[in-house]
C-alpha cells in the first residue's frame, strides 16, 4: 500500500508562541533582573559582628594571611621592617609607610620621651583592644619606642569626601553606606564605652577635624579606630570620672561639661575643673554623623529620621542623653525603615 504524502501539511508537534505572549515573557523576566539588581543596590550587605582576622591574644592576621602570626618582637621588628617614608605626625609618634616581607605596614615611632607616658598608653590600648573596631596591631617594641600596625593606604576619616568622590568609589558614595559608615563610627564608641577595660572616653576629640584624625578609612570603606593614646578610665563604683587634657576648651563641638564653668572673671585652672563621664562622646556624635552623612541625594532625608536621637544626644544634662547602643539601635530602624520603604517603591513600579 502506497503512504500517502504530507507534504504540503506541517506537522503540529510544536505550536508557535503568539508574539504577545513572548513580549511579556520577556518583560517579566526583566522586572525579576532589575528587582534582583535593586535588591543588592538598596539594601546593603550585613556586617558580620565576627572579626574575619580574630587572633588569639598576641597573634595578628592581615590581608591575605591563612594563619594567626605573633606580634613581631624587638628583634622582628629591626631586621624584617623596612622604613620607607613618612606619612604622618602627631604629638606622640609619627608614622612611617614601611614594608614587611612585601606587605605595607605602619611603623610609628615616639616623638619625644616627654611624650613616653601616652605612648606607652596608646600601646597598651591597642594591645588590650584589638577586635574589629581597632586597627589591627602586628608588632611593638618598648626598648625603640615604636609600634607597628596595619596600613590602611585611604587614611584618616578626614579624607573621606575625596575617596568618595573617585570613581572607584562612586558606587559606595549612597545615603545607605554614608549611614553604615556612621554606624561603624557609633559602634566604636559603644565598644569603648563597654570594653575588656572599663568604660572608656574618647578624650582626643576636641574639635572635628581632630576626631576624624583618630580613625582610619578601611580600603572596602569601613571605618576602625586608630590613635588610642587618649582613652581614660570612667569607674562609677570608685567614684572615677575624667578629664580631657589640662587646657581650657571651647567652641560649641565640645559637651557642655568640659567648658570652664565659673565665667570669665575667673581664670581658668585645671585643679578647679569639674570631671565628667562618657557622655560627652555623646554629645559629638550628631556632628560627626553629620559628616559622614555628607550631601548624597538621600542624605537630608536621612538627617531627617535621625533628628529626635541626635535632639537627645544634646541634652544639656549629660545622663539625659542615650547611650551609644540607644543611638546605634535607632541607626539601624532608620535604615531598615528607609531601604523597606524604597523596596516597596520599586515593587509598585515594577
Amino acid at each position: 500500500m502506497e503512504k500517502k504524502s504530507h507534504n504540503g501539511r506541517k506537522s503540529p508537534s510544536h505550536r508557535e508562541v503568539p508574539p504577545a505572549v513572548g513580549l511579556l515573557l520577556a518583560m517579566a523576566l526583566m522586572n525579576a533582573l532589575l528587582y534582583l539588581c535593586l535588591n543588592r543596590c538598596f539594601i546593603s550587605p550585613q556586617r558580620s559582628a565576627v572579626d574575619p582576622s580574630h587572633c588569639p591574644y598576641g597573634y595578628f592576621r592581615m590581608g591575605q594571611m591563612k594563619n594567626c602570626s605573633p606580634w613581631l618582637s624587638c628583634e622582628e621588628l629591626r631586621t624584617e621592617v623596612r622604613q620607607l617614608k613618612r606619612v604622618g605626625e602627631g604629638a606622640v609618634k609619627r608614622v612611617f609607610l614601611s614594608e614587611w616581607k612585601e606587605r605595607k605596614v605602619a611603623l610609628s615611632r615616639l616623638t619625644s620621651l616627654e611624650m613616653k607616658d601616652d605612648f606607652l598608653h596608646g600601646l597598651q590600648m591597642l594591645k588590650s583592644l584589638q577586635s574589629k573596631h581597632v586597627v589591627t596591631l602586628l608588632g611593638y617594641c618598648e626598648d625603640d619606642n615604636t609600634i607597628l600596625t596595619e596600613y590602611h593606604p585611604l587614611g584618616s576619616l578626614s579624607s573621606l569626601e575625596e575617596t568618595l568622590n573617585l570613581s572607584k568609589y562612586q558606587n559606595v558614595n549612597t545615603w545607605q553606606h554614608r549611614l553604615q559608615l556612621a554606624m561603624d563610627y557609633v559602634s566604636i564608641i559603644s565598644y569603648l564605652h563597654h570594653s575588656p577595660l572599663g568604660t572608656l572616653v574618647m578624650c582626643d576629640s576636641n574639635d572635628l577635624p581632630k576626631t576624624l584624625s583618630q580613625y582610619l578609612l578601611t580600603s572596602n570603606v569601613t571605618i576602625v579606630v586608630n590613635d588610642l593614646d587618649a582613652l581614660p578610665l570612667v569607674n562609677r563604683s570608685s567614684g572615677t570620672f575624667v578629664r580631657c587634657g589640662h587646657r581650657e576648651l571651647h567652641g560649641d563641638f565640645v559637651a557642655p561639661e568640659q567648658l570652664w564653668p565659673y565665667g570669665e572673671n575667673m581664670p581658668f585652672h585645671d585643679d578647679l575643673m569639674p570631671s565628667y563621664d562618657e557622655k560627652i562622646d555623646i554629645w559629638k556624635i550628631p556632628d560627626v554623623s553629620n559628616f559622614l552623612l555628607g550631601h548624597v541625594e538621600g542624605s537630608d532625608m536621612v538627617r531627617f529620621h535621625l533628628f529626635d536621637i541626635h535632639k537627645a544626644c544634646k541634652s544639656q544634662t549629660p545622663a539625659e542623653r542615650p547611650t551609644a547602643q540607644d543611638i546605634l539601635d535607632t541607626y539601624q530602624k532608620v535604615l531598615n525603615s528607609l531601604r523597606d520603604t524604597m523596596m516597596s517603591q520599586t515593587r509598585e513600579m515594577l
